[in-house]
């Protein structure tokens, strides 16, 4: 086994947080992994990780270790994909699946900029709020919205999301505005049936994760028809930031509890664990990442 692989077995490690998760994610054999560590500490000389039955933890030398070595095998790999991108040319058939809300406001974009700039691919983008098998259908590419459980598919974060509270300033002259999560009790609130536990709102109060119950008397499925709403001065809605970007910019929703949101939540690209994804896959996905990071989200 080179050396690059025992570097990247450790990082994998040290990310994933044990043997198995790591060589799940590599793609490799518990054993394989296992031998990349144990021959990388008997190189430096020093335990980097401590193993238990659960969980791997890297000591204070594994920690200062990962660091250097992540920023290092960071800049291969970059060094890598451009080389690759400047010995081929992006082409052919890229399918992507993502989100049916997400998707026509950010993915669509991108995909019309990157086939602008790339005339010989084509993008063939299917929409669903279901999870997509990508072998199964024969997608390239996914892009995720949540917290990734273990598989073989490889992860690229692109951004996090904002989940804010709004209303309408019609609304907030009216009734105020609520300075702690906890004033929501006292409003009338728009409430997304199709959300799990609608009525529960999530906060971050004091570095803690804290839920309202919250109350009103419009209850909807549609994530339209509740932005909506609070946009005609109804109450107070709960969503995404990038569902409702187009009316807070035209000063028909404004913003409250800012200082409160909960833990933002992370897209991702998502594509088969090859060891090298074609040109036009890892050109969409910097592509896109480039975007998102350049749009509030």
């Amino acid at each position: 086994m080179d050396r690059i692989a025992d570097f990247q077995a450790f990082i994998a490690v040290v990310e994933r947080g044990s043997l198995t998760a790591a060589a799940r994610n590599l793609g490799r054999s518990l054993q394989s992994v296992s031998r990349s560590l144990a021959a990388l500490e008997r190189e430096i000389g020093i335990e980097l990780v401590r193993r238990t039955t659960r969980r791997s933890a890297p000591t204070e030398t594994g920690r200062a270790l990962f660091r250097r070595l992540g920023a290092a095998l960071s800049e291969i790999e970059a060094a890598k994909r451009e080389a690759s991108h400047r010995g081929s040319e992006a082409s052919g058939l890229l399918r992507i699946t993502a989100s049916s809300a997400f998707a026509p406001l950010h993915v669509v974009p991108a995909a019309c900029a990157f086939l602008a700039k790339f005339p010989k691919v084509d993008i063939e983008l299917d929409l669903s709020d279901r999870y997509v098998d990508l072998l199964e259908g024969g997608f390239d590419l996914a892009i995720r919205i949540g917290e990734m459980p273990d598989s073989t598919l490889k992860v690229r974060h692109l951004a996090d999301l904002r989940r804010v509270v709004f209303g309408s300033p019609r609304y907030f002259k009216k009734h105020g505005r609520p300075r702690r999560p906890d004033d929501l009790r006292q409003h009338e609130c728009i409430i997304r049936t199709a959300a799990r536990d609608a009525n529960a709102w999530p906060f971050t109060v004091d570095g803690r994760r804290k839920t309202v119950r919250v109350a009103g008397r419009l209850r909807t499925s549609s994530a339209l028809a509740a932005n909506e709403a609070a946009a005609q001065g109804l109450g107070v809605a709960n969503a995404p930031l990038w569902q409702i970007q187009s009316l807070v910019a035209r000063g028909d929703l404004e913003l409250v509890l800012a200082r409160f949101e909960p833990p933002h939540v992370p897209v991702s690209a998502v594509w088969p664990a090859t060891n090298v994804p074609p040109t036009k896959t890892q050109l969409f996905i910097e592509f896109l990442a480039g975007r998102l990071k350049a749009t509030q989200l």
